[in-house]
């Protein structure tokens, strides 16, 4: 059975598409990262930093977003030669243009219409996977440790998956059958420092931490960042953009004395993210990282040096490439919703039980 994964993050620079066989096991076929139109992704990136997303902006992101969506399906089908009758169904995440899981009431926006990719497609499409969960008291996120659950559970090691997306997530896979699972966001990664070097120097991303490296971390502004009652919650927790952004960084900075060079603070925000997942990482005998963040040398060197003597790795190791684990969790959860299984895990979102994930657009 043929599945595609479809999800974009806070970077809001391309959709991640990933055609993914599910048998009694998940095999990786073929891969396509498809550019968002230079328009398109200036309205989402203004989107994100509204106060309030009107009806009328959501359903005019949800149609173009929609469109590049199936646009990127039909792509990565012409790459991979097949045809769209061969796929069972598409699993989209969307894009997540706002996520508010401790609001009254609690909701999560993922912008990209489920009609329109069925209907362009021709593809049955499952989309909108974090509403039940939410519904269920949950935080509707984080998703993929039920895939990390299913791929990289180890039946003797305690391990740690660690994702570098634009929000950091980890998740604990105890050997112990009997114990739970546990994973949560455990703050910013890739999502401030790309904010914070495209204001400065005009780039897209840091690449390979240089910038950072060639900075000091300042420790005033590392424990003013560190401070922030989000790290102290206790999990279920999750976060967004719409709460580490630019705002939130400049008010923190405004509150150490002295000014700090830029270099230094995208050194600290480094240092912020390694703190962050260190201080989250339980007493396991793996890491194995996934997540755009394995690209930042700078970023993997500093925390395999703070989760000493753990070893680190990227998820190559375990036969999933690293880049596409998330497209490929959201595939896995639609032959989940199609098989009409749970898609959640009660214990790192807080949901009063497992609940099916997601709603289904068949083509017209």
């Amino acid at each position: 059975m043929l599945y595609i994964g479809l999800i974009s993050g806070t970077s809001a620079d391309a959709i991640d598409t990933a055609l993914v066989e599910i048998t009694d096991q998940i095999h990786l076929l073929d891969t396509l990262a498809v550019p968002y139109p230079e328009q398109l992704q200036q309205n989402i990136r203004t989107a994100f930093r509204l106060p309030y997303i009107s009806e009328e902006l959501f359903r005019r992101l949800d149609r173009e977003i929609g469109t590049c969506f199936a646009e990127a399906t039909l792509a990565l089908l012409k790459k991979a030669s097949l045809k769209a009758e061969k796929i069972t169904a598409i699993g989209s995440h969307g894009q997540t243009l706002r996520h508010e899981p401790n609001a009254e009431p609690p909701f999560s926006l993922q912008a990209g219409s489920g009609r329109i990719i069925a209907d362009h497609t021709t593809v049955t499409t499952v989309c909108d996977f974090r509403r039940a969960d939410l519904e269920a008291g949950g935080q509707g996120a984080p998703l993929a440790p039920a895939l990390h659950n299913a791929l990289f559970r180890h039946p003797k090691l305690d391990r740690g998956i660690v994702n570098l997306g634009g929000i950091a997530n980890i998740t604990i896979l105890p050997a112990d059958p009997n114990k739970a699972i546990v994973g949560y966001d455990t703050g910013p990664a890739n999502t401030l420092l790309d904010s914070w070097i495209r204001q400065h120097r005009a780039q897209p991303f840091d690449r390979d931490g240089a910038w950072a490296e060639s900075g000091a971390v300042n420790e005033a502004l590392l424990e003013q960042l560190l401070a922030d009652p989000y790290f102290a919650l206790p999990p279920p927790k999750s976060t967004g953009f719409e709460y580490f952004n630019l705002r939130w960084l400049e008010d923190q900075i405004k509150r150490v004395e002295g000014e700090v060079p830029p270099a230094d603070v995208q050194a600290t925000l480094l240092a912020l993210t390694v703190r962050s997942v260190r201080d989250a990482i339980p007493n396991v005998q793996e890491v194995y990282v996934c997540g755009g963040g394995v690209h930042n040398r700078y970023l993997m060197a500093q925390l395999a040096a703070e989760l000493e003597p753990i070893s680190v790795a990227t998820s190559d190791l375990l036969g999933l490439d690293p880049d596409w684990v998330e497209a490929t969790t959201f595939a896995w959860l639609a032959h989940r919703r199609l098989l009409d299984l749970p898609g959640n895990l009660p214990s790192v979102t807080g949901a009063r039980e497992a609940v099916l994930l997601g709603d289904i657009f068949h083509p017209n």
